[in-house]
């Protein structure tokens, strides 16, 4: 017994032996061992801009802060960059040249906030936090929107950029409306976080499809499709064609595929599936649209799918900040 007991001891500390030096030169910070199990923090976003978001997110989860608090700062950083075409300031605009935001953000308590068709205000997300935190509702969109964000002391913008009004004028001269998968002109950003405390958060920002009717709206500002989180659980987000996600409530369908045990892999191939079968059913071409999932569950382990080729992921954790090509259904 007094054998066994001294293998033990010397393996545990051979382990964090081990541990300790896979993070020689990395700031003191991080030299902590609850960053060894490699399971939280973690934060994971939509897209190739979502490596600049993880980068304000994980400056928030490194230091033991709260999820929801990485996963706002996260996503303004392309909601403010007018050079990103598809969120916030710089979004292409509907067939009316209107720059109309769309945004939901939810904690690991299930509070809720959520902004549709806002116009004129540079981060969408933090009014939906506002929403969530300073109002009985759940969701405000339009004109009451913009109101409620002016008397929370938000600043009035024009968001329409002279790239995108001229792209929109171009665009007046056919007024052909047949988004293609991949082009830039309906991503988001989703954003899923676990933090120090185990707890999860989301959020979810877009200025929707180009050249939309006015008054669209898409997955991104509603809670189950565009992002969900159980923090029991785990949390999922999507980004693409917003209606086929609305269409099986993409992200509680995630979700609930992990409380039934499936990994986020597993869960986010099964709603693709879904999409798929269902648009063959209404004799859709499904190379015509494009869905992508990303999960992470509540042992920090993430996944992610979509129905074609091209859309990637960001993910930061302690061993650093990574793009990933995301699997696919069609070959």
């Amino acid at each position: 017994m007094t054998n066994r007991r001294n293998f033990l001891k010397t393996a545990a500390l051979a382990s964090a032996a081990v541990a300790l030096q896979s993070f020689e030169g990395k700031p003191e910070e991080e030299n902590d061992l609850s960053f060894v199990k490699g399971i939280k923090p973690i934060v994971l976003s939509t897209w190739n801009f979502g490596l600049k978001a993880n980068v304000a997110a994980w400056a928030i989860l490194k230091n033991k802060g709260r999820a929801l608090d990485a996963v706002e700062a996260g996503v303004k950083i392309p909601e403010g960059d007018a050079s990103e075409r598809s969120v916030g300031y710089g979004g292409r605009p509907d067939r009316e040249g209107r720059v109309t935001l769309d945004a939901c953000i939810m904690d690991e308590n299930a509070n809720i906030g959520s902004v549709g068709c806002l116009e004129f205000i540079k981060h969408p997300i933090s009014v939906a936090r506002a929403v969530m935190e300073k109002t009985p509702h759940v969701m405000l969109v339009g004109d009451g929107a913009l109101q409620f964000a002016l008397s929370q002391g938000f600043v009035k913008e024009n968001l329409l950029v002279e790239e995108s009004e001229k792209e929109w004028k171009e665009w007046l001269k056919t007024s052909q409306y047949k988004p293609i998968a991949n082009i830039e002109n309906h991503d988001t950003i989703g954003m899923i976080a676990l933090d120090a405390a185990g707890n999860l958060s989301g959020a979810c920002t877009t200025s929707g499809m180009a050249f939309k009717m006015q008054g669209r709206l898409g997955d991104s500002p509603i809670i189950g499709a565009g992002l969900y989180v159980d923090n029991e659980i785990g949390a999922a987000t999507a980004t693409g064609h917003g209606e086929e996600v609305i269409r099986i409530s993409g992200c509680h369908l995630v979700v609930e595929l992990m409380r039934q045990g499936k990994s986020p892999q597993k869960a986010c191939e099964e709603a693709v599936a879904r999409i798929v079968n269902l648009t063959k059913k209404r004799n859709r071409n499904v190379k015509d649209i494009q869905v992508g999932f990303i999960a992470l569950n509540k042992k920090g382990e993430f996944g992610s799918y979509c129905i074609q080729g091209g859309f990637n992921y960001a993910v930061h954790d302690a061993t650093g900040n990574r793009l990933i090509d995301a699997e696919y259904f069609m070959h």
